[in-house]
């Protein structure tokens, strides 16, 4: 049971690149980027919003239930994107498990009950409720009628890598036969952005910027941080087994979390990256990964020694590297899941998506595996390898 393969069997996202995966792979392939300047309170910034017809659909969800009416916008994109891939996975009965998780968690309901506390000196009633973190979770398994185990963490920026290490956990078990896992988050909030300048990370690029790209994920000459955060849920459906009806294989998995000098610091060559990296890789030759998904958060020493640990495990067979993060920023919890959705459209479509304003010596002709990397604030890296099937 434990050498069963586990593979991706649906997957399914929201985020400003659309709802289907048709619409996403479109936009993928195209060269503009999907982050615009606007004011949050009195705050100016970048942020990558969901496209007005989404949400229009966010919208109509929350009306379709008077329940649903006080989620948190997090909530509501989980449960959006959560149909979309049960639907897609065609999974009839109940028995499955659910892990979504977010990073930040209801950023928009916390401070907006917060700030009512302030004026008010009392807290509304359902601030609570609306606000916990398990709230994502419980609320998918309530809208789904899931009668498997439900879970919810919060792991920082690794948060929906970690849903899939947990969900393939439970299925290698043989706990669960059948998991959905994913990541949910919506930080376009005044504090929650004021937070991420406050750390000196955020994109202070002028809305004239003549490089016409706010956030310079994986521009390894840039002289300044160009973080920009965007909103997104993404999942995926996981199963075990011989499946021929998958869109990629789970090949190896790593994880590892490094001792760190500063609460967001990461070493200068990543060693929870090549730890994690090492371990998805396992007994497979570094040679037969064609592309990475880069976590590439579009600061300086982020993107810096992401690549130097690259390098380190890779020498000189080095992979094709990519990112979304210029295109969609930065979703926090939901960042990883939306890199593997990008992996499994390549492996699909057999196509590796370029970054514009990226030098390519060469890429990949044909794509069979691709590995994905997460990490957030307290050095938890993650690293998925995935195969074509």
């Amino acid at each position: 049971m434990e050498n069963e393969p586990i593979f991706i069997t649906a997957l399914s996202s929201i985020s400003p690149l659309g709802t289907s995966l048709e619409e996403t792979w479109e936009n993928y392939n195209r060269p503009e980027h999907f982050v615009r300047e606007k004011t949050y309170d009195n705050i100016i910034a970048w942020g990558a919003s969901l496209a007005e017809d989404t949400q229009q659909k966010i919208l109509a969800l929350a009306n379709s239930d008077t329940k649903y009416k006080n989620l948190d916008p997090s909530v509501l994109y989980a449960i959006y994107a959560a149909r979309e891939t049960i639907s897609q996975a065609g999974w009839q009965d109940a028995d499955f498990g659910v892990n979504i998780g977010s990073s930040r968690g209801a950023t928009g309901l916390f401070e907006k009950y917060h700030s009512e506390f302030i004026q008010k000196g009392e807290a509304s009633t359902l601030s609570s409720p609306t606000t916990t973190l398990g709230n994502i979770s419980s609320w998918v398994a309530h809208d789904l009628q899931s009668q498997g185990p439900e879970i919810s963490h919060s792991i920082t920026c690794s948060t929906a890598l970690h849903s899939l290490l947990n969900g393939v956990a439970w299925l290698k078990s043989g706990m669960a036969n059948k998991f959905l896992v994913g990541g949910s988050e919506a930080p376009l909030t005044p504090f929650t952005i004021a937070q991420m300048k406050a750390l000196k990370v955020y994109s202070r690029f002028s809305g004239n910027n003549p490089e016409g790209y706010p956030c310079r994920a994986l521009d390894l000459e840039k002289k300044q941080n160009s973080m920009v955060l965007g909103e997104a849920a993404s999942m995926v459906c996981l199963e075990k087994g011989n499946l021929d009806r998958s869109l990629a294989r789970i090949e190896g998995l790593g994880y590892a979390t490094e001792i760190l000098e500063h609460n967001i610091s990461i070493s200068s060559d990543a060693v929870c990256f090549q730890r994690s990296m090492a371990m998805a890789l396992g007994k497979t030759d570094p040679k037969e990964v064609d592309a990475v998904v880069m976590h590439a958060p579009g600061t300086i020493k982020g993107d810096l020694s992401e690549v130097a640990a690259i390098k380190k495990i890779f020498g000189k067979d080095m992979p094709a590297l990519t990112t979304n993060k210029w295109k969609v920023g930065h979703s926090f919890g939901a960042s990883g899941m939306l890199s593997l959705e990008l992996a499994v459209l390549m492996l699909q479509h057999q196509k590796f998506v370029q970054v514009p304003y990226v030098e390519y010596d060469s890429v990949p002709k044909q794509i069979n595996k691709v590995m994905i990397n997460a990490v957030g604030f307290g050095g938890n890296a993650v690293s998925v390898l995935l195969a074509r099937t």
